[in-house]
């Protein structure tokens, strides 16, 4: 309902600047140019940048969209000069070829972008997410202390899931940087764009963006036990292909962070088994039991007075789940998970309701958010 008000409002806002356009000329294209509208966007606090023919450009703050004030609505030729500012002569030819790209975009010292370039409707149209320069802490970030802890393993697979924009990225660049600066380690990431640039603090860091530093994920994968890394940063588990490389890494003594677009430790168990065939599945099921560290699964939900904060559902390995995982028993590790309080782990219902307790979410917002609201709902009221 949110979203669907949000794009009504676009879209008002849009046939309103139109309807005066028409009795009075709008901007040249020359008068729009790409730092302006990325400034309103860190102005703002917006996470993502819109540009899109035929509205004006858009910015999304706290999860609504909303048009910059006082911009034109964007023609195909002011589109294309916005989008190709940001791009050099090879990512050009990419996009043109492949009709979408995804790629980072250093706005000088002032913030970094990733940004993904696609057609729709004929036209080029480009979605911009706001990268902080600053790198955050875990404890910045509001997450649950057992995170932290996520640094500390020797070797394994850790996830971190959430749909897009859920924060996916800034918790792994938390985790990553608290590595960096206190192991002596090599850390080697792989990303489609990089979003969060480490410099090696005590850790050497190598960053590998797909496109320009590997041709692919699968590629860099394969490489990357000739590379000596000690930690691995996989930006994205694709396929089958990137899946069971993760896998292979792990199982040789490395530690490997990766996402997954699942929404809870069940389904990201279930993901990553079901690419393969059915025959191989009761080994890939016994391999990920003896691999798999933990599970964060987040959500971004708006808070009372602006911004969001994290929600997450946190699976740490012990025994028992490994033995549900290895029976294929994935139905039972939410019970698992509530009954691993002690252990640090959290349903993302009671991590809602906690939030709720706090007074930093509304009930609504958190409900909206709920695995099972009636769940959810006896949390709250404590029963």
């Amino acid at each position: 309902m949110q979203e669907n008000q949000a794009q009504t409002s676009v879209h008002s806002a849009a046939a309103a600047q139109a309807a005066a356009a028409a009795s009075s000329p709008i901007a040249v294209p020359n008068s729009v140019k790409i730092e302006t509208l990325l400034e309103a966007c860190i102005k703002y606090g917006a996470s993502d940048l819109h540009i899109q023919v035929g509205l004006p450009p858009i910015l999304r703050i706290d999860g609504s969209l909303a048009p910059i004030p006082n911009t034109p609505i964007l023609t195909t030729e002011i589109v294309d000069t916005l989008i190709f500012s940001t791009l050099d002569s090879m990512q050009r030819e990419t996009l043109a070829k492949d009709k979408e790209f995804d790629y980072s975009f250093a706005f000088g010292e002032i913030a970094r972008f990733r940004v993904n370039a696609f057609n729709e409707k004929g036209h080029l149209a480009a979605a911009f997410r706001l990268i902080p320069t600053k790198m955050p802490t875990i404890e910045e970030l509001g997450m649950p202390q057992v995170i932290s802890g996520f640094s500390d393993y020797p070797r394994g697979l850790v996830l971190v899931t959430g749909p897009t924009g859920s924060g996916k990225s800034t918790t792994l660049a938390a985790i990553i940087n608290k590595i960096n600066s206190e192991k002596s380690v090599h850390i080697l990431t792989i990303e489609d764009p990089i979003e969060f640039t480490h410099k090696s603090k005590r850790s050497l860091v190598a960053q590998r963006e797909v496109h320009y530093d590997t041709y692919s994920f699968s590629r860099a994968l394969k490489s990357a036990l000739r590379e000596d890394p000690d930690v691995v940063l996989l930006g994205e588990m694709r396929d089958l292909e990137t899946i069971s490389a993760a896998i292979t890494i792990a199982e040789t003594g490395h530690l490997v962070f990766a996402t997954l677009h699942t929404n809870s430790a069940a389904q990201s168990v279930d993901r990553m088994i079901d690419v393969f065939p059915a025959e191989q599945q009761p080994q890939i099921r016994s391999q990920l039991a003896g691999i798999l560290m933990a599970v964060c699964s987040q959500r971004l939900v708006p808070a009372i007075g602006g911004g969001r904060v994290c929600a997450a559902e946190i699976m740490v390995a012990n025994t028992a789940i490994r033995s549900i995982i290895r029976e294929g028993k994935t139905h039972q590790l939410d019970t698992a998970i509530q009954t691993g309080a002690s252990e640090g782990m959290q349903t993302m219902d009671r991590t809602l309701a906690k939030l709720v307790q706090q007074g930093t979410v509304t009930y609504d917002s958190a409900r909206e958010y709920a695995v099972d609201v009636r769940e959810f709902e006896r949390i709250v009221k404590g029963a």
